[in-house]
C-alpha cells in the first residue's frame, strides 16, 4: 500500500506584509503627531561644529544621500543586476549593510533636530512635503527592518521597501538640502 503525502500548504505572506505596513504607518504617524504637538522653537540643540542648524542638517542629509547611492549600487550587485558584476558579489552584502547603518545614523540627529527644534510645518508646499517625506522615511525604514526578519514575504517586498527608502530620502534631500544650497547668502559650513 502506497501512501501519498500532501505537500505543505504555503502560508500567504499577507500577515507579514500587514505587520510591516502596520509598523511603518504607526512609526510615521507617531513622528508626525509628536512633531505636530511640539512645534519647536527653532533653536539648535547641537550643530556638530557647523555654523548653524540648517547647515548641519544639510550636510548630514547630503552624506546620507551619498550613502543611499552606495546602497543602490550594492543592492544591484547583491541581486546580480549590476552591469559588469557576475552573480552576487561577495563585497555587496557587507557594503550594503554598513552603508545603510551609516546613512541611518547620519539621519538621526537631523530627524531629532527637525522634530524637536522645528516641529511639523506646513508653511509652504516645500516644507509640508519635507515633513511628510521625513516621517514616512522612518516609517518605511521600520517596515523594512521588520520585513528583513520575516519569512515567506514575496521576493519583491524588500527591494520595494529599499526603493521607497531611497526615494523618500531623495525627496527629503531635494526639499531641504538642495533648497538650502540654492539660497543666496547662506553659510554653507
Amino acid at each position: 500500500m502506497t501512501t501519498t503525502q500532501n505537500p505543505p500548504v504555503r502560508q500567504s505572506p499577507r500577515w507579514g506584509l500587514a505587520a510591516a505596513a502596520g509598523l511603518g504607518i504607526a512609526v510615521a504617524a507617531v513622528l508626525a503627531a509628536y512633531s505636530r504637538v511640539h512645534p519647536g522653537n527653532g533653536a539648535a540643540i547641537w550643530t556638530f561644529g557647523f555654523s548653524a542648524l540648517l547647515a548641519m542638517k544639510t550636510w548630514l542629509t547630503t552624506g546620507a544621500l551619498v550613502l543611499v547611492v552606495v546602497q543602490i549600487i550594492s543592492a544591484l550587485a547583491m541581486w546580480g543586476h549590476l552591469p559588469g558584476v557576475s552573480g552576487s558579489a561577495s563585497w555587496a552584502n557587507p557594503l550594503h549593510r554598513w552603508s545603510g547603518v551609516a546613512a541611518f545614523l547620519l539621519t538621526l540627529p537631523v530627524a531629532f533636530q527637525c522634530i524637536w527644534s522645528l516641529g511639523f510645518t506646513d508653511a509652504s508646499a516645500r516644507t509640508l512635503l519635507h515633513t511628510v517625506a521625513g516621517c514616512l522615511f522612518y516609517g518605511v525604514f521600520a517596515a523594512k527592518m521588520l520585513a528583513l526578519r520575516l519569512r515567506g514575504l514575496p521576493g519583491w517586498a524588500i527591494p520595494v521597501l529599499g526603493g521607497l527608502l531611497a526615494a523618500l530620502l531623495t525627496v527629503v534631500w531635494f526639499s531641504s538640502a538642495f533648497w538650502y544650497f540654492t539660497q543666496p547668502g547662506v553659510v554653507l559650513w
